[in-house]
């Protein structure tokens, strides 16, 4: 079963984006001199409090900003317009502004990286957005649309191997449907996420999350045949990209994308793309270290 996760310092709703979303906090307060840093998930269309209670390592020493992002979690929009990549840097822009995070810290995991590179490129575009100090990517999202189907055809080919059909046929087996409906539930989870594991066998006690579909297509409808690789050049914050060897979103994407942007890539071996669940020490020796590093104090 999933670890517990322990209720935030605080948490609310936004008040000055378009959709109210659902934030919280951990860590010690910035009001006591702690540094700020907004984490952004994972999807689009999922929520934040599937990366919990792991990344809660950063709120040991980070004031650590938590958002829904809208369309997922309890960040529900009733909207009928779709919601694009530029909803999203809208939201972060606002979101930013709202809490008063300058100088502005970003990891983002998977998506919610694609989002910091987007965001920051906007921020390039535009003088009136707060440009962030320093980027941690977390094997983001691929940053061009041919990474993008290299990794979905990975990704069901992954869903069908020997490893993880066996492991569908042992629930299957298991009677759990009848006997512990909320067991299956959370096994069913894991075993459709096995395939972002360098091992499916470590798909256990995960957070489970939801992941609204209409989001997630229209967001990567909204980027059409995109290429960031040849933009990111332009970018200038001191930059950690870490990457599963094994991860199903090529490896290329992340250390071509890390040389445009003379960032400093961690190659993580033996993990695939959740390296909060399979390799924590390592990602976050190095996280640390690089945070510290480029601390503006």
């Amino acid at each position: 079963m999933p670890q517990p996760i322990p209720p935030p310092r605080e948490s609310g709703f936004t008040t000055r984006t378009p959709t109210a979303l659902y934030w919280a906090r951990y860590g010690p307060s910035a009001e006591l001199g702690a540094p700020q840093l907004v984490v952004l998930h994972g999807g689009p269309g999922a929520h934040h409090d599937y990366l919990l209670p792991q990344m809660l390592h950063l709120a040991e020493h980070y004031d650590v900003l938590f958002y829904d992002q809208r369309g997922g979690g309890r960040s529900r929009s009733d909207a009928r317009e779709p919601i694009g990549w530029q909803t999203h840097v809208a939201d972060l822009v606002a979101v930013v502004r709202e809490f008063g995070l300058d100088p502005l810290a970003i990891a983002g995991y998977s998506w919610g990286g694609l989002l910091a590179v987007l965001y920051a490129l906007e921020s390039l575009r535009d003088n009136t957005i707060t440009a962030p100090n320093r980027l941690v990517l977390i094997d983001p999202a691929p940053l061009a649309r041919r990474y993008r189907k290299e990794f979905e055809a990975e990704f069901s080919k992954r869903q069908q191997s020997p490893e993880v059909q066996r492991m569908r046929a042992e629930l299957a087996a298991s009677n759990l449907r009848e006997t512990d409906p909320a067991a299956y539930r959370q096994r069913l989870f894991e075993v459709g996420v096995a395939g972002y594991f360098a091992h499916p066998a470590n798909a256990h006690d995960l957070t489970p999350f939801r992941v609204t579909g209409r989001v997630l297509d229209s967001v990567w409808n909204s980027l059409g045949d995109y290429d960031l690789l040849e933009q990111l050049n332009q970018m200038r914050c001191p930059t950690l990209v870490l990457h599963g060897r094994d991860d199903p979103i090529p490896l290329a994407s992340s250390t071509e994308g890390a040389k445009a942007m003379n960032a400093k890539l961690v190659v993580l071996d033996d993990c695939g793309h959740v390296p909060y669940v399979e390799k924590p020490q390592q990602l976050f020796a190095a996280v640390d270290a690089f945070l510290a590093e480029t601390d503006p104090k």
